[in-house]
């Protein structure tokens, strides 16, 4: 083999179709864009339109709703917390706050707080100073002899 006979395989690079250029191309005429009219045309926007009869989306009963006001919490887990704290992220002699963990990486971001779950378990003495936290993940960390401050959402 030689530099000067290095090729593409065949059909790797496709030239680019012209479009409208003459009915013999195959793609003249409208251009693969069907009849006349609205979609014809550039800027369609009928996504949904059904041709005046009633949407898909009006016709389907409607449940439920948002609550503007729920809190989005990042979560971490127990276990989670003990291989930062085995892999070195993490140190047990100063207090671990919710910014320590975001620079740890077990969480990305803060949002409305931190809460830690109970999955997994935690074997280091630490203190914790998070938005939430539920029952287990508290008594987890007082059994492990930690300590965990609430600073409330």
């Amino acid at each position: 083999m030689k530099l000067n006979e290095i090729r593409d395989n065949p059909g790797a690079r496709k030239s680019r179709l012209r479009i409208c250029r003459g009915i013999g191309s195959g793609k003249g005429k409208t251009g693969g864009r069907g009849g006349k009219g609205q979609t014809a045309r550039t800027g369609v926007s009928i996504n949904g339109f059904e041709g005046g009869q009633m949407p898909l989306y009006r016709r389907m009963p409607k449940r439920g709703f948002t609550n503007i006001f729920a809190h989005k919490f990042a979560e971490v887990n127990l276990g989670r917390l003990q291989s930062a704290i085995d892999a070195g992220k993490l140190d047990v002699k100063e207090t671990i706050t919710e910014e320590l963990l975001v620079t740890a990486g077990l969480v990305r971001r803060i949002h409305d707080g931190v809460r830690l779950l109970g999955k997994g378990e935690i074997k280091a003495k630490i203190s914790l100073v998070v938005t939430g936290a539920s029952k287990a993940a508290v008594e987890a960390i007082e059994k492990a002899g930690g300590s965990l401050k609430l600073s409330g959402a």
